[in-house]
């Protein structure tokens, strides 16, 4: 979140609103910052638009509580083990592609030019991604580790006071569409558009379509202003 405030500040300190960003767009482990973001210093962003990220109240709720996403979330336990990266990186990162596409069908939009790239940033090390996991108690409990059943949310880190537009692959594998129930107890002022052929990777699935409801959230809170 640190990082966050202070890019908001770099980018915002010529223009009219210092310190401020008309909207801040995040998806996956980049919504998990920006929720907490927005509910400890929503005065840094007039709007939050999340993609498929789920929020940590029932994110919270849903690894205690519910079997399905316990099944769905249960390879987060695997990545916080140390020899994860090894296992990952190994034959050509097979066991990464089999996560990635098994999420969803990737043969419309996953070419061989798209791999290449995501395999040079994978080049760099995957520790540090994997460190996310590693440093969050948001995953399944299990027989050794209380996990998400050991922890306790302050309110502070769950209300979301600022208008929010949540858009949702309702085909995401690994976050299950039940974790949009009970959502508007934390975030009032909540909109939330449920794409039913798209999966966690909307982003690639259905590009003209995510850009057009972030434009028109964003484009309503100019003509509100």
């Amino acid at each position: 979140m640190q990082d966050i405030a202070a890019l908001i500040d770099a980018v915002t300190a010529a223009g009219p609103t210092p310190g401020r960003v008309a909207g801040l767009i995040a998806h996956d482990w980049g919504g998990a910052v920006a929720w907490n973001l927005a509910a400890t210093q929503p005065e840094r962003l007039e709007r939050l638009v999340i993609l498929n990220s789920p929020h940590p109240g029932t994110f919270w709720r849903d690894l205690r509580e519910s079997p399905a996403q316990q099944a769905a979330s249960a390879y987060m336990n695997f990545l916080c083990r140390p020899e994860a990266a090894e296992r990952l990186r190994a034959d050509g990162y097979a066991k990464l592609w089999a996560f990635f596409r098994g999420m969803s069908d990737t043969s419309a939009w996953l070419t061989p030019a798209l791999q290449t790239q995501y395999e040079a940033a994978w080049a760099h090390g995957l520790q540090g991604g994997l460190n996310y996991y590693v440093a969050s108690p948001l995953r399944p409990p299990t027989a050794d580790d209380p996990a998400a059943a050991g922890v306790t949310l302050p309110n502070a880190l769950l209300h979301v006071r600022v208008p929010t537009l949540v858009i949702w692959g309702m085909r995401d594998q690994a976050l299950l569409p039940g974790l949009l129930d009970g959502l508007d107890a934390w975030v009032p002022d909540l909109r939330i558009e449920r794409l039913p052929d798209a999966s966690h990777w909307l982003l690639h699935e259905r590009p003209a379509r995510v850009i057009g409801l972030i434009d028109g959230f964003l484009a309503s809170a100019q003509r509100a202003g």
